[in-house]
């Protein structure tokens, strides 16, 4: 196979698993960094997890400028693109968040339907679908749900998410090609880094095993393996889901839960680890002096899931365990000395 994916965001965690992915599938792969000083540690990583990069080459592109995209895209079968901004603490003015996520949507997806791309597979999240509803639900959230921006606890992120989404379909739409996105809409990804970058997926481990989280909020998080994730994106390029969302979680787990399956898998870490849950009450105080929890206390105590059925049809199997993927991050964590 020698189809040429434009792939954006090659450099982050999912990135470089789609591209790992790719190559090992035997497409041609060209990722998209933002400067292209970032693209030899790349291959190298890429190399280091035993792809053979011989069809690997890189373009620079930049969400907010309109440079490269026409000429990134040439030659190219499929676009997927994967590159959004992502932070855990929210920025003061939530454009700064949303206008990239938006008319980043808008170039890579513009420039894509300008060369006749065949498909545009999409890297959106679990934040477009299960957000501003009733906080007592308990019905696995499907790609019919999406997030209502006028409910509560919506931050700039999970607008960002939803709005570039949203824009992705209307785009197609106009275009008369709605058949031809696919969006993938993980929950939060954890599983085996490639390098010594722990980015912010894979924080909320770190600092559960490095000891500064003395006691567990109540906070659940939705986890799915990024070896799935990857996967699932690849399989959406040629696979019988065009014009779908494909809503994509293992199971939720409340941070307890995660540090309890750290505690079994790595024993030797246990004294670090939190060993009772924090009262709602005493996070909210704690939150007045810890930015990362602030960016959270609206998730307190409310449990979601996701109806992957649709992504794991795709995938032909069950997804991974949550806490395979917790033990799998944590693992690596270890390995690239980051704790």
């Amino acid at each position: 196979m020698t189809d040429r994916v434009l792939l954006t965001g090659i450099s982050g965690f999912l990135g470089g698993h789609i591209a790992l992915a790719l190559l090992n599938t035997g497409y041609t792969v060209r990722g998209s960094v933002r400067n292209l000083s970032k693209a030899d540690k790349v291959r190298q990583t890429l190399e280091n997890a035993g792809a053979d990069t011989t069809n690997l080459e890189f373009v620079a592109l930049d969400l907010t400028r309109d440079e490269g995209w026409r000429e990134a895209m040439e030659g190219c079968r499929y676009l997927l693109h994967t590159a959004s901004p992502f932070v855990i603490q929210m920025p003061r003015d939530k454009n700064e968040l949303i206008r990239p996520a938006v008319e980043g949507t808008e170039r890579a997806l513009n420039a894509a339907l300008a060369a006749g791309v065949e498909r545009i597979v999409l890297t959106s999240s679990m934040a477009s679908i299960a957000y501003g509803h009733d906080p007592k639900r308990t019905a696995p959230f499907t790609a019919d749900d999406w997030t209502n921006l006028e409910g509560r606890d919506v931050t700039a992120y999970v607008e960002s998410k939803t709005r570039a989404e949203r824009r992705a379909w209307e785009l197609m739409k106009a275009a008369g090609r709605e058949d031809d996105l696919v969006t993938i809409n993980p929950s939060g990804i954890l599983g085996p880094l490639l390098d010594e970058d722990p980015g912010t997926s894979a924080a909320i481990v770190q600092r559960l095993l490095d000891g500064t989280v003395p006691a567990a909020p109540r906070v659940p998080f939705v986890i799915v393996d990024v070896r799935d994730v990857a996967a699932a994106h690849v399989a959406a390029l040629t696979g019988d889901v065009g014009g779908k969302r494909l809503p994509i979680g293992e199971r939720p787990m409340f941070m307890f839960e995660v540090a309890q399956v750290l505690r079994k898998t790595h024993a030797d870490y246990a004294r670090k680890l939190p060993r009772f849950e924090m009262p709602d009450w005493a996070v909210r105080i704690y939150a007045l002096f810890d930015k990362d929890i602030r960016g959270i206390l609206g998730e307190l105590g409310i449990r979601k899931s996701l109806d992957s059925s649709t992504a794991e049809a795709l995938l032909g199997r069950r997804l991974i365990a949550a806490d395979q993927a917790v033990s799998a991050t944590a693992e690596s964590l270890i390995a690239h000395k980051l704790v």
